[in-house]
């Protein structure tokens, strides 16, 4: 599925009793309808059941300012994370009880999310090189025009 880079505040919970139901508060990295991926201070073993709390910002359109999304989910990984930091631990969760209306809820995040950093990456481009060959030649083709009709308006007749 579809991912989004997207830093979202969530708690992952480890309910295991040799876990003492470690809680992890931490931030996501990127997300999409089927997971989540995150750095953790506390190893996780793959396969074993968490639940997820994930603070779901509001779509333009959606219903609320945010929206808290709890689910089930089974850690699919979690390595040693090559970066130092406070979090040492790298973590990938698949959803697995997610509803279809809080799957589509987050799929439509995930799009906004993209579009939103298409659209930055898109404005950082100098406007000059994002014409395309057509429209560069109409805008040289208007300029001459307008350059001609100026020229014309000086002479005296």
């Amino acid at each position: 599925m579809t991912r989004a880079d997207a830093r979202l505040s969530m708690r992952l919970e480890n309910p295991a009793p040799e876990t003492d139901g470690a809680q992890v508060v931490t931030e996501s990295q990127n997300i999409s309808a089927s997971g989540v991926y995150c750095m953790s201070s506390h190893y996780l073993a793959p396969l074993s059941k968490v639940a997820l709390t994930i603070v779901l910002p509001r779509v333009p359109g959606g219903r609320a300012a945010k929206e808290l999304i709890k689910c089930e989910g089974i850690v699919v990984r979690c390595e040693q994370s090559a970066r130092r930091s406070e979090r040492p631990y790298e973590v990938a969760c698949m959803f697995s009880d997610l509803g279809d209306d809080v799957r589509s809820r987050i799929d439509s995040f995930v799009t906004w999310r993209n579009l939103q950093a298409l659209r930055a990456a898109a404005g950082s481009v100098p406007r000059a090189t994002r014409r395309t060959p057509a429209r560069a030649k109409t805008a040289k083709a208007g300029a001459a025009r307008k350059t001609a009709r100026t020229a014309r308006r000086r002479t005296v007749h």
